[in-house]
């Protein structure tokens, strides 16, 4: 880290420190946004809801791949950030070394899996007859991607932890810019409907590694993926699974409900599941942009807590609720009274556009809460305590969502009400996140004070 990033970190005044960090972090969830509603706004102009359905069904596999990302990304970050803090940058590149090298391994082997089982994890994850020969087209060629989709998600949140938040948010920008502009040639100019769709998702991912690993192997960063600064010892395995398996598990049980709920959702026909899949995306634009508020803040975070300085990261906190609620606020009203047009900018069926419209307002009643709920989340996985951290992880999309679902499925025969389990766990969740965090500054920050 150089000496301009550590100035930021640690004497820059919080509130430029916070939008320093955060505003890159945004623009990297906007244009992950983007990029999501890109796939599904192209393939939506084929005027073939089916297909529109059928990458709905097909996004909680993809998720599960992106939670192994964020195993390594949120995990990394956390502990090379509090590394950075306590001065240990040798330490700092081991950690990065090892995110890189387990997370190809893991990929390749990824890689492999989905090609040899697409039909059966295709027909688990909800595909009917109608959708299931797209979700497999698009499944098996967004699947030669999956090492590049690790990678890029790890490092995207790890170069933010070595203090160059600008460089993580350009792979991000220039990846997704090269699968938005790709989008509409492949999909529409070339005719290559869902597959077309496949193949400008796996150019972005790749686009976006190549510019990590340059930066990586560049001067300008202290982290490392040379093969011989690779070690599992030390703490470093432990402390990034510590941090990192919490974050992915809720990434794993956010795609474990998707396809749960598409399952139930399919009780009520194709175009409910298209309508349920459009309304997730656009309760996206307000969650991604609080996403990246939270990601962006956990390294000023950690490194404010791994050099001690309780004081400065308390202010960096309330500054970060504060932040976070205004945009909430915002947000949350743009997309109530935006969601038709932007339902309808996806799909052509009255039945599909109906569900969708209904589902997206009840989505955005989480809107108010969300904001604090990513800072929570990001706050405790900073600490590096690992316990409140899968906590909280396992129970917003399992823990607390999934018994919802399940007791929703069976008190209601509504689709609407299927699609209400989410914000009422959502403010569960948030509640939870409060008291594990004041639990953890009870009993360590107090503590060490003293």
């Amino acid at each position: 880290m150089n000496q301009k990033n550590i100035e930021i970190f640690r004497d820059a005044p919080v509130p430029k420190a916070v939008i320093t960090n955060v505003i890159p972090s945004i623009v990297s969830m906007i244009m992950v946004l983007v990029y999501n509603l890109a796939d599904t706004f192209f393939i939506g102009q084929t005027k073939n809801d089916y297909m529109v359905a059928a990458v709905s069904v097909a996004t909680p596999a993809f998720l599960l791949f992106m939670a192994i990302g964020m195993l390594f990304g949120i995990g990394g970050t956390s502990l090379i950030s509090r590394l950075l803090g306590e001065g240990k940058p040798e330490k700092a590149k081991k950690t990065s070394s090892f995110c890189f090298w387990t997370g190809l391994c893991i990929g390749i082997v990824s890689v492999v899996f989905i090609w040899l089982f697409s039909e059966p994890i295709c027909r688990v994850i909800g595909a009917s007859d109608e959708t299931i020969g797209y979700a497999m087209t698009y499944l098996n060629i967004v699947a030669v991607s999956i090492p590049c989709l690790i990678i890029s998600n790890s490092f995207s949140n790890i170069i933010r932890a070595e203090g160059n938040p600008k460089v993580a948010m350009m792979g991000m920008l220039v990846g997704n810019l090269v699968n938005i502009v790709f989008d509409p040639i492949m999909i529409l100019g070339l005719n290559l409907t869902v597959a077309g769709a496949a193949i400008a998702t796996v150019m972005g991912n790749v686009v976006s590694t190549v510019l990590y690993v340059t930066h990586l192997l560049s001067k300008k960063s202290m982290l490392s993926i040379n093969p011989k600064d690779y070690t599992v010892r030390n703490g470093i395995a432990k402390g990034v699974f510590a941090i990192g398996i919490p974050a992915s598990l809720n990434s794993i049980l956010l795609s474990t409900s998707n396809i749960i709920i598409n399952n139930f959702m399919a009780g009520f026909g194709d175009m409910a599941v298209a309508g349920l899949g459009v309304a997730m995306k656009v309760n996206m634009i307000v969650v991604m942009l609080l996403i990246g508020l939270g990601s962006g803040i956990q390294p000023l975070l950690g490194y404010c807590y791994g050099a001690g300085n309780y004081k400065r990261y308390m202010s960096v906190l309330k500054f970060s609720i504060m932040l976070a609620f205004g945009m909430s606020a915002i947000m949350t009203v743009i997309c109530y009274f935006g969601a038709g047009p932007l339902v309808s900018a996806f799909l052509k069926n009255q039945d599909a556009f109906t569900y969708g419209m209904s589902f997206a307002r009840i989505y955005i009643y989480s809107g108010p809460v969300m904001g604090i709920l990513f800072v929570f989340v990001n706050a405790i996985q900073s600490t590096g305590k690992a316990i409140p951290a899968l906590i909280l992880s396992v129970s917003r999309q399992g823990l607390i969502y999934l018994p919802v679902l399940f007791a929703f499925s069976k008190i209601f025969d509504s689709a609407r009400m299927l699609a209400a389990a989410q914000p009422v766990s959502d403010y569960l969740s948030t509640t939870l996140a409060v008291i594990l965090f004041v639990y953890i500054y009870k009993t360590s920050f107090k503590k060490i004070a003293r």
